[in-house]
């Protein structure tokens, strides 16, 4: 069995996912293959629409969605509100995911980044932010930041991006079971859980 999830640190819904992913891989004993993206760069790519959505959204949706999205952070017991640099310029932070995946601590430190974001409401597209967040994570900031704009990183993750887009992804989180069966969202999560179970 195979688990992949492509994930960008800048939507809420994925700090949900990333959370709650890992106790399923877990009951069912299949590694994640963790695979940071820039989703801006999916957007801008295939799906534009998230752009028109934000500039005029529909009021009722957006009520529902932010309530919603306090119901699920209540069920994970998350801290999540809304930060005033939304969206966020997030490439440092998703070429520091690969920078620590590298290191063996793609969790620690991408749960560092979701927290700062989302429930501390850091500007993540800062590089002090990102500094700090690789300290606390057992990294030498200066190294990290460093490394950040290796060529080899700025690559992978362009290559990470394009892969998902095609495979047919076009937002975050997006998962693959078994190299084929995408599953999309927070809210999947369930289906993804059924999936591994069959396979």
């Amino acid at each position: 069995m195979t688990l992949e999830f492509f994930f960008d640190c800048s939507s809420p819904w994925t700090y949900l996912a990333f959370e709650g992913v890992q106790p399923i891989a877990e009951r069912h004993g299949v590694a994640i293959d963790w695979r940071p993206i820039l989703v801006g760069g999916v957007f801008n790519t295939v799906n534009r629409e998230v752009y028109s959505a934000r500039a005029n959204p529909n009021p009722r949706r957006a009520a529902y969605t932010r309530k919603d999205l306090m119901d699920w952070a209540r069920l994970y017991d998350l801290k999540i509100g809304w930060p005033e640099v939304f969206p966020v310029n997030s490439v440092k932070a998703m070429r520091g995911a690969l920078v620590a995946l590298d290191a063996g601590r793609l969790v620690p430190y991408a749960r560092a980044v979701f927290q700062r974001y989302w429930g501390e409401l850091a500007d993540i597209s800062q590089p002090q932010i990102i500094a700090d967040i690789a300290r606390a994570t057992g990294f030498d900031a200066d190294d990290f930041l460093r490394r950040i704009d290796e060529p080899a990183i700025r690559e992978r993750l362009r290559r990470n991006t394009d892969e998902l887009i095609e495979r047919g992804g076009y937002g975050t989180p997006t998962m693959f079971v078994n190299g084929s069966d995408m599953y999309f969202g927070n809210d999947r999560l369930v289906l993804v859980d059924a999936a591994l179970s069959r396979a």
